[in-house]
């Protein structure tokens, strides 16, 4: 995959070109999570399928006194801590907008489009994967949970069957807990989606198993 100019797209990123000679190229997304940015999951491209374009988007929000988020997380004594559904929605739909550009900029190829997530990002990767299952391939989770508000209603009318997930999470991760994610995987298996899901003994992370992990999960994907 030749890249000629770099592609004007709604958000910031990253890209990695697919080793394929001739297009339209599989493509995975990478989203980032609360208080990263683009960089941060690209560090995992090397040792990704060689063939796949990589593309890792930065996050809309800008917080202080750096990093970014694709929503805001609030907290209040009354409710808790609480996400921003709003904009969380409006992340989701310019992440999906993001895509489409990105597919007719670069050649891509719409039935190889997966996405991979990690902690808020992953969130976000959940509701655009469930809400949109006609334009997401497969979906690698990590240190997430789904959030039914974010999902756009009437999402069981699609085709969530064809979805393919790997979902991992640490078993003392503090930030989320892992009974969060056990509950994402009901979820997923109650709407008929095959997950494959693993825990590792470690905080909000990815370890290096779990990376080895969704490796060769992915290696048959594409």
């Amino acid at each position: 995959m030749a890249l000629q100019n770099s592609v004007q797209l709604p958000l910031e990123y990253l890209i990695r070109p697919g080793t394929g000679e001739k297009g339209p190229y599989p493509c995975l997304f990478m989203l980032h999570g609360y208080g990263s940015n683009e960089a941060d999951l690209f560090s995992f491209a090397a040792e990704l399928p060689q063939e796949l374009c990589i593309i890792s988007l930065r996050a809309p929000y800008d917080l202080q006194p750096f990093g970014h988020a694709w929503y805001a997380i609030n907290f209040e004594s009354s409710q808790g801590k609480w996400n921003d559904v709003p904009q969380a929605v409006e992340s989701r739909d310019l992440v999906l907008n993001t895509i489409d550009l990105a597919i007719a900029g670069y050649d891509l190829d719409p039935e190889r489009i997966s996405l991979l997530g990690f902690s808020q990002g992953s969130i976000l990767s959940y509701s655009l994967a469930l809400s949109y299952p006609d334009r997401v391939k497969s979906l690698i989770a990590l240190s997430g949970y789904i959030d039914p508000e974010m999902l756009v209603k009437g999402f069981t009318s699609g085709d969530l069957t064809q979805l393919q997930i790997y979902a991992s999470h640490g078993q003392v991760d503090p930030i989320i807990p892992s009974a969060w994610a056990q509950e994402s995987v009901a979820f997923l298996k109650s709407h008929g989606i095959t997950v494959t899901y693993e825990e590792y003994p470690v905080g909000h992370g990815v370890s290096a198993a779990n990376l080895s992990s969704f490796k060769r999960w992915m290696a048959d994907k594409y």
